[in-house]
């Protein structure tokens, strides 16, 4: 003890009324109490439950928590999803416990190896681990053996992986897996060859070895606010993460990605190809809207990205309709679209760097490349066929374009084929041009043409007119 510092403290306090505290003390009233997140893992392992992992772990991340408890109670589920929460629940560097709060069986037991501590609540089970074949509307079905043997492999590489990065006993883990695994500890038959290993508390808590350590579980503990008190945690701000039921809602509009992309791009291209704006242009703002919207509810993103793609967007019409010719705005517009497109859907957590890897980028580009040929087909039949059908009239505004109707457009540009007129831009190949009194929007057949050039109407495309230079009366090709 520090008699000296304490002695002057008394005086000066006696003297001035004022008390001094000591550095180390007063670091601990200043400083924030501890921050632990509950996470509930209570239902079966799907891939809706990935997607309220996913929030929970980047919530504790962004708010610096301490601890991140799994609150646990599951008769497992797909081992592809288990495998995906199981990286998750890696990116957290803080401390990390499983409660098995009645069960753990199957993919359950597996997450909960994946964390550096598991507690268990009276009664409990844990294990059963074995992988098991679903069959759609005949329920759960063992495996051929070598499908078995294959599947077995992969989830032991799995397991054993994260049993020796968390000190767990990786022999008790297979014999969770393996029915072919006997387990034996000090001459004490654990588990015989053709069971599966399922262990209740007390049995997951027993102590074996020399030194002597617990099987599995570090204690029966009667609640989840006794957990936290033995982890050192009762004083601790508490956060228990609340399924809100969107997941299964992101699960389905994130697995139709490549859908709503389709008809984003669709919807779109068919809006700058037809007159006015009508129901193509809402159709393809509404399928990228709901693109945004599951990447958004999965937690993947925040509203970063869509907003960047209204953006992109935004250059792309100044493009077109203000600035046509210039090409970089286009360009610019259409990249930010594209790399908006990509990163929605790239899963990153707090302290990552900036440019994600290529596994990050595999499932996004993938969308977009099953996206990109759909679009060429589906953009391919409707341009062929569409104009012929009785709806087309119904796609597009009927007053665009000084026009009444489709067929007074259709007739309207049919009479300005051979007009003649000046390039107001540059043809790059798209620009404008003025035919007596009137501009309007049109494009080369791939030549460049240079402001002030003498041109002439040869066709249309869409909206725009197709143009090519002219020499004047006395060109030879009129």
């Amino acid at each position: 003890m520090n008699v000296r510092g304490s002695l002057f403290g008394w005086l000066l306090l006696a003297l001035t009324g004022v008390a001094v505290v000591p550095a180390k003390a007063a670091a601990e009233l200043t400083a924030p109490p501890p921050r632990v997140f509950v996470l509930p893992i209570r239902e079966n392992i799907m891939p809706p439950l990935t997607y309220l992992v996913r929030r929970g772990v980047k919530q504790a991340m962004d708010a610096r928590a301490d601890a991140l408890i799994l609150d646990m109670k599951t008769d497992g589920g797909r081992v592809d999803v288990t495998e995906e929460i199981i990286k998750i629940i890696g990116q957290f560097r803080g401390r990390t416990a499983t409660y098995v709060n009645d069960r753990a069986f199957s993919a359950g037991a597996f997450i909960a190896v994946a964390t550096q501590e598991i507690y268990m609540a009276p009664q409990s089970v844990i294990g059963a681990a074995a992988p098991i074949m679903m069959i759609p509307g005949g329920g759960a079905q063992e495996m051929p053996d070598t499908m078995e043997a294959k599947m077995n492999s992969a989830v032991r590489a799995l397991v054993r992986s994260q049993a020796e990065r968390h000190g767990h006993n990786v022999e008790v883990i297979e014999a969770m897996i393996d029915k072919n695994r006997e387990l034996i500890i000090d001459g004490k038959t654990i588990n015989r060859k053709g069971d599966i290993l399922t262990l209740t508390d007390t049995e997951a808590a027993r102590e074996y070895g020399d030194p002597p350590k617990p099987l599995l579980s570090a204690g029966t503990i009667e609640s989840l606010d006794a957990l936290l008190a033995r982890l050192g945690f009762a004083n601790a701000q508490r956060v228990d993460v609340q399924p809100t039921g969107a997941e299964q809602l992101a699960f389905w509009l994130n697995a139709l990605n490549w859908l709503w992309l389709i008809l984003g791009v669709a919807g779109i291209y068919l809006e700058f190809k037809t007159p006015g704006f009508g129901l193509p242009g809402i159709v393809g703002l509404s399928a990228f809207a709901v693109y945004f919207l599951g990447s958004y509810i999965a937690g993947l993103s925040g509203l970063e990205w869509p907003m960047l793609f209204v953006l992109g967007l935004l250059l792309v019409v100044l493009e077109l309709f203000v600035f046509p010719g210039t090409i970089v705005l286009g360009m610019t517009g259409g990249l930010l679209m594209l790399i908006t497109v990509v990163m929605a859907m790239v899963d990153r957590y707090p302290g990552m760097p900036a440019i994600p890897t290529l596994p990050q980028l595999r499932a996004p580009l993938a969308d977009l490349l099953y996206a990109a040929l759909g679009s060429v087909v589906v953009i391919t039949i409707l341009a062929r066929f569409l104009p012929k059908t009785s709806i087309y009239g119904v796609l597009v505004s009927q007053k665009a374009s000084a026009t009444e109707s489709v067929a007074a457009q259709a007739a309207e540009q049919q009479r300005r084929v051979g007009r003649e007129g000046v390039a107001v831009s540059t043809l790059r190949p798209g620009g404008k041009a003025q035919f007596d009194d009137e501009i309007l929007d049109v494009m080369t057949q791939g030549d460049l043409i240079e402001k002030g050039t003498r041109v002439r109407i040869v066709g249309h495309s869409g909206r725009e007119a197709i143009v090519e230079p002219s020499l004047g009366p006395g060109d030879p090709s009129g």
